[in-house]
């Protein structure tokens, strides 16, 4: 159909609407997984509550267990010797031993349905896990096609003048943005939210003994509070650098890549050296965070997978190429065998080459270690 025939303001009063009523659906799974991550904010701090309890009255029935042995060995010596005791002695001693008998079996009734909503608490708190990750999944793909829409529409208003702007929102770049939004919600949801949950569970047990006069015991608290903190703000740390190190784009790609090293064996107790050649010059932003995140991929791999005594990263730069190399001297594994899972950190590098029209060749074999080069075509800076 030409492209004069066709009614675009139609069309985009219909976009508009889809629009719209996906964004209010959205809305919708996002209140229910907030709704689910504070109910299972209250699920946790109460089956904490339950565990204490738990362990406190299992305690308590093994004391009883002894005095319910022990009163019922004095009721047999008392009854078997009527020269020694009278008969208030044995009624005695048959009262003691029927009242910690009582008190006995009410505890292990309390231990019993302690347990079981312990059980019912464990496994509400799965499910609403699982809640919260089809709703964050659901959003995910919900914005997938929001963008692709909304870019759609946009593409829609200017088409008259020029059908390749159809173009302007690929699909892919779109797919790419979510799953990487997606990776950095998982990370803030299982490091530094469920740290600060905790920190508020923590801090209301801290006024709780405060309240009851505990000194030394909630100073004891805040210590670990205050460690909490700390951690936490490592993580948070952690996340920024992964989505970005700001450093690339005041120093370049070199010097960043010396302080990852330097970190990396730091962290890793790993012999890691770095070696480039050429003539180091700043290249496009978008090809010096991919040349980063490749040799920071391959190096995590070889700390994790290789059990690597010593990793070598060459960085080469060419008039024309920028190439980057890990090597390490680990157990390496086989190419050739299926496992049938695919390997996320390769797909992933393949994709970034894939983006940049690059390519990646990575070598290993049993006991022979690992080694991932990886090519990238460069366009001086105009």
């Amino acid at each position: 159909m030409p492209l004069t025939t066709i009614d675009f303001t139609h069309l985009d009063e219909v976009l508009k609407k889809t629009v719209t009523a996906l964004e209010d659906s959205k809305g919708q799974v996002f209140d229910i997984a907030e709704h689910a991550r504070e109910e299972s904010l209250h699920a946790n701090e109460e089956l904490e509550q339950i565990r204490r309890e738990v362990a406190q009255t299992v305690q308590r029935n093994d004391e009883l267990e002894k005095l319910f042995r022990g009163s019922r060995q004095k009721l047999v010596h008392v009854s078997q010797n009527f020269n020694i005791y009278n008969e208030a002695d044995i009624k005695k001693a048959y009262e003691q031993a029927s009242q910690i008998q009582a008190e006995l079996t009410i505890s292990r009734e309390k231990e019993t349905f302690l347990r079981g909503r312990r059980d019912l608490l464990e496994r509400r708190l799965r499910n609403l896990a699982e809640t919260i990750e089809k709703a964050d999944t659901i959003m995910v793909q919900m914005g997938v096609v929001l963008t692709y829409l909304s870019g759609e529409i946009e593409v829609i208003n200017t088409a008259a003048e020029s059908v390749q702007l159809r173009q302007m929102f690929p699909l892919k770049i779109i797919q790419a943005q979510e799953e990487e939004r997606k990776r950095v919600a998982r990370d803030i949801h299982d490091g530094p939210a469920q740290s600060m949950a905790n920190l508020v569970v923590r801090s209301e047990i801290a006024e709780r003994i405060l309240e009851k006069g505990r000194f030394e015991e909630a100073k004891e608290e805040l210590k670990s509070l205050k460690e909490m903190v700390r951690n936490t703000l490592g993580e948070v740390r952690k996340i920024i650098f992964d989505l970005r190190p700001m450093a690339l784009d005041d120093l370049g790609l070199v010097p960043t890549l010396r302080k990852y090293v330097d970190d990396f064996r730091q962290r890793s107790q790993i012999k890691t050296e770095l070696i480039t050649f050429g003539e180091q010059r700043r290249m496009p932003s978008s090809i010096e965070v991919v040349t980063f995140r490749m040799l920071q991929e391959a190096m995590n791999n070889a700390a994790k997978h290789a059990q690597a005594t010593n990793i070598q990263v060459k960085l080469r730069f060419s008039q024309e190429h920028v190439i980057g190399e890990v090597a390490d001297d680990g157990v390496g594994f086989d190419q050739k065998k299926k496992t049938g899972e695919p390997s996320f950190g390769i797909m992933g590098m393949k994709e970034r080459m894939k983006l940049l029209d690059g390519k990646v060749d990575i070598q290993s074999a049993i006991g022979e270690g690992t080694r991932v080069t990886f090519f990238i075509p460069v366009k001086p800076i105009p």
